[in-house]
């Protein structure tokens, strides 16, 4: 793709202007296009660690992923083109201070990879507004952010840029950076163990978010809690636990009852539930710290292919009224319950489901007639032309319905 030299700022810098299609856009509801398709997005930060990059991508390209993250070279891109992958960059943002020299050093970037076909979005700061027990101390201003995002825009209008904040700070803090980002996400990770002692990013009570729920099913309230920051019209993505907390410390400071990764069945509810409050991607973080003996990798992988396989049918309109649920007492109370999404797919319904309860819960599902095929999660039992399914804590099911 050539690129064109124009001149925006008089009298500060030359920038350049790609020519040719948009690589990655929004469609009017937020979700993604990608080559002008909708596509749900699964993205890495970091490629697992299995005795190398080149192994790492593959393998990545394996479990269906779209993009990971790379450093700001053509080597790191032409690596990830040569696995299949698409790749973000990051390149920081413009401050008051050095506005020339961060202007100069962004433009540099994207003459140099603004070419290259592997590249899907680029990425500012993360997380500009958190700064660790400062609170209301933004690291870096609102300011700054949407200032870098218009550079970036003028420089290449042929892809979106991607923000992503802690899951801390207020709702009207968080907007401000609205006009920064098109893909607009947020990283919690709930899968923590009891007495861990005090580390970066963690509150002293040893728990990641500041919401009331503290369960894996904190995640939907973030979901929530980044559409309203969001608005209908950009894409919100889910930044998931890809780690145990403990593997942060260095190699001599780590307490080995304290390493806890999230198991197979909390990294599939984690993923189903943001996918039920209506995220457009999911990305995960922390790989880097996970070793390859960990097994985390390939439960991790086993999601992946899920959503991958879903992926046509995740992009499309939910039905908001597919199915009506009818509880049955199980001797525990009912907190948040069974939340679910349900689109149309070949042949029938795609019904996605997660108990967000610390409980066993017990339903009726309503409105599902056909023959229940599942992908994953709990199974069913036909009871009188419906369908009752008994999910244990934080359970999920996934259930392609025929007919």
């Amino acid at each position: 793709m050539a690129i064109e030299r124009r001149s925006f700022l008089a009298g500060m810098s030359t920038m350049w202007a790609l020519q040719g299609p948009p690589r990655t856009a929004l469609d009017k509801d937020g979700a993604l296009l990608a080559a002008g398709k909708r596509r749900f997005l699964l993205a890495l930060y970091h490629v697992p660690q299995l005795g190398g990059r080149p192994a790492g991508l593959r393998a990545a390209k394996e479990a269906g992923f779209d993009v990971v993250h790379c450093p700001p070279t053509r080597e790191a891109l032409d690596e990830a083109a040569a696995h299949g992958l698409g790749a973000w960059c990051t390149v920081g943002s413009v401050s008051a201070a050095k506005r020339a020299e961060d202007t100069r050093r962004i433009e540099e970037i994207v003459r140099r990879l603004g070419d290259h076909p592997a590249l899907w979005y680029w990425e500012t700061e993360d997380e500009p507004s958190y700064q660790w027990n400062k609170p209301g101390a933004a690291r870096i201003p609102p300011e700054a952010i949407r200032e870098t995002y218009a550079l970036l825009r003028r420089l290449d209008p042929t892809r979106l840029v991607y923000l992503n904040h802690s899951p801390t700070n207020l709702i009207p803090t968080l907007r401000q950076y609205n006009p920064g980002g098109d893909l607009i996400a947020t990283d919690v990770y709930p899968v923590i163990p009891p007495g861990i002692r005090q580390q970066y990013g963690l509150w002293p009570e040893g728990r990641h978010g500041d919401l009331t729920n503290r369960y894996v099913s904190q995640i939907g309230a973030y979901v929530d809690k980044m559409r309203e920051v969001a608005g209908p019209e950009r894409a919100v993505l889910m930044v998931l636990q890809g780690f145990a907390w403990e593997m942060l410390r260095k190699e001599g400071d780590r307490d080995a009852k304290m390493v806890l990764y999230p198991t197979a069945d909390e990294l599939l509810f984690m993923a189903c539930q943001s996918i039920v409050h209506g995220v457009n991607g999911l990305v995960w973080w922390g790989l880097l710290r996970t070793p390859r003996e960990s097994g985390l990798w390939e439960r991790l992988a086993g999601v992946a292919r899920l959503i991958r396989d879903l992926g046509d049918t995740l992009v499309r309109p939910p039905l908001p009224d597919a199915v009506r649920l009818d509880y049955h007492d199980t001797g525990h109370s009912l907190d948040l319950g069974v939340e679910w999404r349900a689109w149309p797919a070949e042949g029938g319904v795609l019904w996605m489901a997660v108990n967000a309860d610390p409980n066993p819960v017990a339903v009726t599902v309503r409105g599902l007639g056909g023959k229940v095929t599942v992908a994953a999660g709990q199974k069913p039992e036909r009871v009188s032309g419906s369908w009752r399914c008994e999910f244990p804590p934080f359970g999920t099911a996934v259930w392609r319905v025929e007919g």
